[in-house]
């Protein structure tokens, strides 16, 4: 069964959608799909992904003051 869903696309996202479809020949709805079904697979592979770009701090525990392993 299949199902319908309509979006609403920023103008940059409905050009890029557009650009790729124009130059793979693929339907801009397959696009679409196939990016839904590679975010849905990747989630179950690296739940901790989620967490990328929320923690804050610095770049590398040798950059912290006071924690020497001396």
């Amino acid at each position: 069964m299949t199902h319908t869903l309509t979006i609403r696309l920023t103008d940059e996202l409905e050009r890029w959608l557009a650009k790729v479809s124009r130059e793979t020949g693929i339907p801009k709805s397959e696009i679409v799909r196939a990016h839904l079904e590679r975010v849905r697979t990747e989630k179950k592979k690296a739940p901790f992904m989620r967490l990328a770009g929320s923690v804050s701090g610095p770049p590398s525990l040798s950059a912290r003051k006071g924690y020497s392993s001396k």
